[in-house]
């Protein structure tokens, strides 16, 4: 009601839980919303951590030039919070696994450290174990050996929706076509960014995902080190790992990281390539063309 009867003004909101709700709420009331980082405000707030000193931090970041939040349509989020899901269910995966593995460490059963190993050996290892071990305890370790092949069939219902996301939507299926982009990088992409003509160029999608390297500089002298851990962490893993897949099993990479790995260390390779991943899922996006693998830009550099 506040809103409702206020002129169209711009409004700054602390990206939090709820916030992409209220953003698409204001919208469309006619006003202009920016949603800013955290740790963006933290900067703001001087002295004590309070309501009032919170909205002034607001207040001040608002007014300054700096990195913002995309606000998401609901199908956007709706695809984000299947990737949380997804993500989730892989960790309990993981945990399940070494927990067993921890569990039968202790009877002297040490298996390999793969799932396919740990699949092939432990139906052995319980039978052994059986004719040692108090009943109870081997029923409970075949319920927690069970409870894997569960997490994996929702793992795969997950994917089967996510593909199904990716035949319906042109811009995800635009994507899917860059190498090193598949299945999770082209919807996580197009869900995370919103907007691709939020970002001004395909170098600042790069860095807002992460994939630019850490300065420290004084005196007109600059250093360059590793990449931070800002931006998109989910993001920047999976095209990490593209890149990573693109160098691995691609016949012909290209000449431009045959010279890029003649002159630095491996994962520098896997991450300059990550960062022209992205920057290529900008401009498709954002011009909304066609990928094309040989693709010259006439933009004066």
């Amino acid at each position: 009601e506040h809103f409702a009867n206020r002129t169209p003004c711009l409004i700054g909101m602390e990206a939090c839980s709820g916030a992409q709700h209220w953003a698409r709420e204001l919208t469309k009331l006619g006003h202009q919303v920016r949603l800013l980082p955290a740790r963006f405000v933290k900067a703001f707030n001087i002295g004590n951590k309070n309501d009032a000193a919170d909205a002034r931090a607001i207040w001040l970041a608002v007014q300054q030039p700096g990195p913002v939040v995309a606000v998401k349509t609901e199908a956007q989020q709706a695809v984000l919070a299947l990737h949380r899901m997804r993500q989730q269910l892989v960790k309990f995966r993981t945990m399940q696994s070494n927990g067993l593995r921890g569990l039968l460490t202790e009877y002297g059963e040490v298996m390999g450290k793969s799932r396919a190993a740990l699949d092939k050996a432990l139906p052995e290892v319980l039978a052994r174990l059986s004719e040692r071990l108090p009943a109870m305890l081997i029923e409970s370790l075949r319920e927690q050996y069970a409870r894997l092949a569960q997490l994996d069939e929702q793992i795969v219902q997950i994917e089967r929706r996510l593909a199904q996301w990716l035949r319906e939507d042109a811009a995800v299926q635009a994507i899917a076509q860059i190498p090193g982009v598949g299945l999770l990088t082209a919807t996580a992409a197009v869900a995370s960014m919103g907007d691709a003509r939020a970002f001004r160029s395909g170098r600042e999608f790069a860095a807002w995902a992460g994939l630019v390297p850490r300065q420290t500089g004084s005196g007109g002298k600059v250093q360059l080190h590793g990449i931070s851990k800002r931006g998109d962490t989910y993001l920047r893993t999976l095209l990490i790992h593209g890149a990573r897949s693109v160098l691995q099993h691609a016949k012909d990479p290209g000449p431009w990281v045959q010279q890029l790995r003649q002159r630095r260390p491996p994962n520098v390779v896997i991450v300059a390539l990550a960062n022209k991943m992205a920057r290529t899922i900008w401009a498709v996006l954002a011009h909304d063309r066609a990928y094309q693998s040989g693709h010259l830009s006439v933009r004066p550099a």
